[in-house]
């Protein structure tokens, strides 16, 4: 047993499995590494700390120093310079002081994580157990799907249902139209519908040994003066029946690429190295003649339970007419969120489905559908996994003394590791690195929340919620859908009520990286969209906080702005910087001095998370070709702002198979390429130097970018499709034929439920129906 727990448990795989075929076809310049980071960040030095602030008072003073040294001088010694030179002064300004502002924040937003990383202490074991012993508050998982893979869903479902929590209940929030008529879309709807049972039937046994041992310790226990040391003993086989499940669970698992590995190594082994640590403890206890106290037994009996006694179900709201059918993760979740701590009765009305709440007084009665109320609701992307202690660990620090007011905690998710493609590689570094701003930004009391995960108070949410009346029926918003980015305008909500966020400064959640260029436009796109329309909100949210006396620093107030706005000003002076040609006077190389500390500080943040200092020049290059898609979903957001329609939410694809770009992003890409080459040329012929070598490194980290990210071959297929889609014209379709389209003549006829239902609009439709043909039979 000792063995077991020492050696690097891994399910055991044949030299032939599809995870090694897949890992020999990996891209080269993928992800070699596949073991994932520590849970806890390391503790940073004095010296990284140090030279953090150093970085920061350069990016200022080389600021300040370029517009005294350079603007200022500039514009003294050429008082009639004209026009022109004064706009490219101007212009050219407001572009370097906006990037170096975000590089500033990025600084910044650095700064507050190491101080976090430095001053966190892991709560231990023993007092989350002692904490959640004979504890009552619930806790329900939301996971919202959308035409997911079921393998992927199941093993998030996994992830959620081996929670250790006293009271636990995973919903799986299906969205696919319930009745589809493709026979292989219906295969897989019908494949996700089973994933709670089979979760369920395969969770009974253990939950029913533990559930067992619980009650029989307890009975002993309440008759015995002092535990019989033979106690230890049924505990130890206890202990080890679980980890032997969990284990052969992992053994039996089929691993097919790197989130399979991530899903056995972690989630399953990972639970069981924990309780075969625990195993370790009781052994060595034995050997020594010793045994934990009577409390201590009872909570190491019940943390079995917590594992296995999770309720699993799912749930469709399209199924119902009553719930809002918005195509977007917010209003799915609203839905259910709106039933809970209510029993409903499922009424058939004219062939729709309506939900009708019994009466208060009727709410203890058998309904059709009863979703009880919890403290806690975990909300959890289709495509994200979670770590074994995630929901014991943030629950505890809500609870903890002067987190009373905290409404939404999480950890802003990592990578997974291993990626077999090189766009999936940088990009997942990209989060990683967006995993340690949103920690430095709770430091500063800026965090946003982060929708793949999080774990909100109930209570909070209903402070948040607007009603409407749709078509009759009430319509509950708590996570409002009026922009793409609904957990980012989420925050702002729970802010103007009083409440702040926090992100848990431990690596608990991991989510799943786009793997092509297809599939990352749309992300990225959906990513860049909204932040502009939520500004208002904040200034709304200052004003409101301001009025309550409310300590607000400058520097929250800084990171919340370039959180919601960098997107947009920062692609609109990359495009500035490349498109036009400013005079060299303007260029200095203290414009460089100040941005040297962000790019090395972001390498240094690549290599701690395992990554290559080197991928700060991949990263620039990867933007580069995201350029448009950046801009393209800021001029979404400005369409939104004018004319006041809403941007439909569009979701990111996940199949196996490589998702198309839309022509115009792969083909800005390379006009970025010949244009900066076209600029070398012209400025070398100037000899404006410094436009040659800014221009010489965008063409080639973006030609580089193209090669590695989208693919030469895959480029020239976009294309030819984008071109091909641009000249068909699609036909117009038959018109369905209407459910009336044999017109009612006589009372056996006539629908009778859609009349009473649906009252004048049907009738009338009905009787110009019997009108027309009767003028058709006349004319006959």
């Amino acid at each position: 047993m000792t063995e077991k727990l020492l050696v690097h448990d891994r399910a055991t795989m044949p030299s032939d499995s599809p995870a090694q075929a897949s890992s020999r076809r990996a891209q080269w310049g993928s992800e070699r590494r596949s073991e994932p980071l520590s849970i806890v960040h390391p503790q940073p030095s004095k010296r990284k700390i140090t030279l953090g602030r150093l970085g920061i008072v350069v990016t200022i003073l080389a600021w300040l120093t370029y517009l005294v040294s350079t603007v200022f001088k500039q514009l003294a010694d050429n008082p009639n310079s004209g026009f022109r030179f004064q706009f490219e002064t101007v212009s050219y300004v407001v572009v370097v002081t906006f990037l170096t502002f975000s590089a500033l924040m990025y600084l910044l937003a650095r700064q507050g994580a190491l101080y976090r990383f430095r001053d966190h202490k892991r709560v231990p074991r023993g007092e989350l157990d002692r904490h959640f012993t004979n504890y009552a508050d619930g806790i329900t998982v939301l996971v919202p799907s959308y035409a997911e893979e079921p393998h992927v869903v199941r093993a998030t479902l996994w992830s959620a249902a081996l929670q250790e929590f006293p009271d636990l209940k995973v919903v799986l929030l299906l969205d696919d139209p319930p009745a589809p008529t493709d026979p292989d879309v219906l295969a897989r709807l019908e494949a996700t519908r089973a994933l709670a049972g089979e979760i369920a039937a395969s969770l009974a046994s253990p939950a029913a040994r533990a559930n067992a041992a619980l009650a029989s310790f307890r009975k002993r226990a309440a008759t015995a003066t002092a535990l019989e040391p033979k106690e230890l003993g049924l505990l130890i086989d206890e202990y080890e029946s679980a980890a032997a499940w969990l284990e052969a669970m992992a053994e039996s698992e089929s691993v097919e690429d790197h989130v399979d590995e991530f899903f056995v190594d972690l989630v399953l082994m990972g639970l069981a190295r924990e309780l075969r640590l625990v195993l370790l403890a009781l052994t060595s206890a034995a050997a020594q003649g010793a045994q934990p106290d009577r409390a201590r037994f009872e909570e190491l009996y019940a943390r079995l339970t917590w594992i296995f006694n999770t309720k699993t179900e799912t749930f469709e709201r399209k199924k119902y007419a009553s719930l809002s059918h918005e195509a977007n993760k917010a209003m799915n979740l609203n839905a259910y969120i709106s039933l809970m701590g209510q029993n409903w009765r499922v009424e058939d009305t004219a062939g729709q489905l309506v939900l009708r709440p019994l009466a208060e007084s009727a709410q203890t009665l058998s309904g059709d559908l009863l979703v009880p109320e919890t403290t806690y609701l975990l909300t959890l992307d289709a495509d994200s996994l979670l770590l074994r202690d995630y929901c014991l660990r943030l629950v505890h620090f809500l609870e903890s003394p002067g987190n009373e007011r905290v409404a939404v905690t999480q950890t802003p998710y990592s990578s997974f590791r291993g990626a077999p493609t090189r766009i999936e590689r940088v990009a997942g570094a990209t989060t990683d690195i967006q995993h340690i701003l949103h920690q430095g930004m709770t430091y500063y009391g800026a965090t946003f929340w982060v929708g793949a995960n999080a774990v909100i108070r109930k209570c909070a949410l209903e402070d948040i919620v607007e009603i409407s009346t749709v078509g009759g029926f009430e319509i509950r918003t708590y996570i409002q859908d009026r922009t793409v980015i609904e957990d980012t305008e989420s925050s702002v909500d729970l802010g103007t009520h009083g409440w702040t966020l926090s992100n848990y400064p431990e690596r608990l959640s991991y989510s799943a990286t786009p793997p092509d260029f297809g599939s990352l436009v749309v992300q990225r796109r959906r990513w860049a969209n909204g932040g502009l329309l939520i500004l208002p909100k904040l200034w709304t949210q200052l004003t409101t906080r301001k009025h309550l006396r409310e300590k607000i620093m400058l520097r929250e107030v800084l990171l919340r702005v370039n959180y919601m706005a960098s997107i947009a000003w920062a692609s609109f002076g990359l495009l500035f910087l490349l498109a036009y040609p400013y005079d060299s006077r303007l260029l200095s190389p203290v414009v460089f001095i100040a941005a040297l500390p962000y790019f090395l500080a972001m390498g240094s943040d690549l290599h701690d998370s395992g990554h290559r200092f080197s991928d700060i020049f991949r990263i620039y290059g990867f933007n580069l070709v995201l350029l448009p898609v950046n801009l393209a979903g800021v001029l979404k957001s400005l369409q939104q702002a004018f004319t006041g329609e809403k941007i439909p939410f569009v979701r990111t694809p996940k199949v196996k198979d490589r998702t198309a770009a839309p022509a115009i992003y792969v083909l800005v890409p390379f006009a970025i390429v010949a244009f900066s080459l076209f600029t070398m040329w012209r400025d070398t012929l100037h000899g404006n130097w410094g436009n040659v070598a800014f221009a010489g490194l965008n063409a080639i980290l973006a030609a580089g970018a193209i090669r590695a990210y989208v693919g030469l071959r895959n480029s020239a297929v976009d294309i030819s499709l984008g071109f091909v889609n641009w000249l068909y014209i699609k036909p117009k379709p038959t018109p369905a034929p209407k459910e009336d389209a044999v017109v009612p003549t006589t009372p056996e006829q006539v629908d009778w439920a859609g009349i009473l239902y649906h009252g004048d609009r049907r009738l009338n439709r009905d009787l110009r129906g019997s009108e027309d043909r009767r003028k058709r039979v006349s004319l006959r």
